[in-house]
């Protein structure tokens, strides 16, 4: 049986990322791997399985052998024939038969290229990015050229219901590093109801971890307003919400220069995608890696100031006929992005770096 250890540092924070590797730890298991996820709390299984759907029921969690001295890791990471590790901006030393580097983030000004790093990157067979706006930035800093394998999406758990009168966002509530700009989709809300929109709903949905304060805030701001925000629900009842909806929007780095700080825009968007599998129009943020998703106007907009976000929307709430077909649309495009997909890129990875 060939083994697989898989490393993430943020794994309680059960994001895109976690998403990401323990998808690969899911395709591992269904190939009859052996795979050891080192992580000092076992309980993270049930928070995986219940926030991200994913089964790894089959795995072993292992005390984290990164926070040991090298000699301890090369004694026991040797015996693996594969390490995935969802880097923090670091390089790691690593010594499977193969090893894979993953970056979420476009780190930048982090010393990429210095002596240490370029010899830990000699034993690692692949560099990977989860989008070509984050590739852009990881090849410069690192000197690399890596491989892009968009993340999986369970589009196939995703279906259209019964559609109502509701605009949905999903996205973690954080006012730290990666803020998704909920206050940004409240005031834009709050001004179409001013001026007349009547019979719709903005539903905010989203992890709390890092972010209470954000949303006691939101809350505030929204009252006596058709807007409600729900934190920490189940994959379950996500997907019944995204089933509801007409219209997705996302804010993410909205008024970053995303060339200066490209760690402050959505690298990618997955639930940009989630959204269109249910048939959900995406009116979304031009910056980061959401463009690669949308081709514009065809199965999506994508919007640049607040104004435009307005716009759009109100004339899609006015066009039915012209949403429908568009809905129609993005369930096709959402496709591509299946987890099939990325298990395939995946595999090919694992079978031939």
């Amino acid at each position: 049986m060939k083994k697989a250890g898989i490393y993430d540092p943020y794994l309680d924070t059960v994001g895109g990322g976690e998403r990401y590797a323990m998808t690969v730890a899911e395709y591992l298991l269904a190939k009859n791997w052996r795979v050891d996820i080192f992580w000092n709390d076992v309980q993270i299984k049930q928070k995986i399985k219940q926030r991200l759907g994913i089964k790894i029921e089959k795995a072993f969690f292992l005390p984290d052998i990164f926070q040991k001295s090298i000699w301890q890791k090369y004694k026991i990471l040797k015996n693996y024939d594969l390490i995935f590790y969802l880097s923090d901006g670091s390089v790691p030393f690593l010594f499977a038969k193969k090893n894979i580097l993953h970056f979420q983030v476009p780190f930048h000004g982090v010393g990429g290229k210095s002596f240490l790093n370029r010899i830990k990157l000699k034993k690692i067979n692949a560099v990977v990015c989860n989008s070509y706006f984050t590739k852009k930035f990881i090849d410069k800093e690192y000197g690399v050229k890596s491989v892009v394998v968009y993340p999986p999406v369970a589009v196939e758990e995703f279906k259209p219901g019964r559609k109502e009168n509701i605009i949905l966002s999903v996205a973690r509530f954080t006012d730290r590093l990666h803020n998704k700009r909920q206050d940004v989709l409240v005031e834009v809300f709050k001004k179409m109801v001013d001026e007349g929109l009547k019979e719709w709903q903005l539903f905010l949905v989203g992890g709390d971890a890092e972010g209470k304060k954000l949303v006691a805030k939101l809350k505030k701001e929204s009252r006596g307003y058709p807007i409600e925000i729900l934190t920490n629900i189940s994959f379950e009842e996500l997907k019944k919400i995204y089933a509801k909806a007409k219209i997705f929007w996302h804010a993410a780095g909205y008024g970053v220069d995303e060339g200066r700080r490209p760690e402050k825009v959505e690298h990618f968007g997955i639930s940009v995608v989630e959204a269109m599998a249910t048939g959900c129009v995406p009116v979304v943020i031009n910056k980061g890696g959401i463009p690669e998703i949308i081709r514009a106007k065809k199965d999506g907009f994508l919007w640049t100031e607040k104004e435009d976000l307005l716009k759009i929307t109100l004339e899609l709430i006015k066009s039915p006929l012209k949403m429908e077909k568009i809905s129609k649309e993005v369930i096709k495009s959402s496709r591509r992005f299946s987890k099939d997909v990325f298990n395939q890129k995946i595999y090919g990875l694992v079978e031939t770096t």
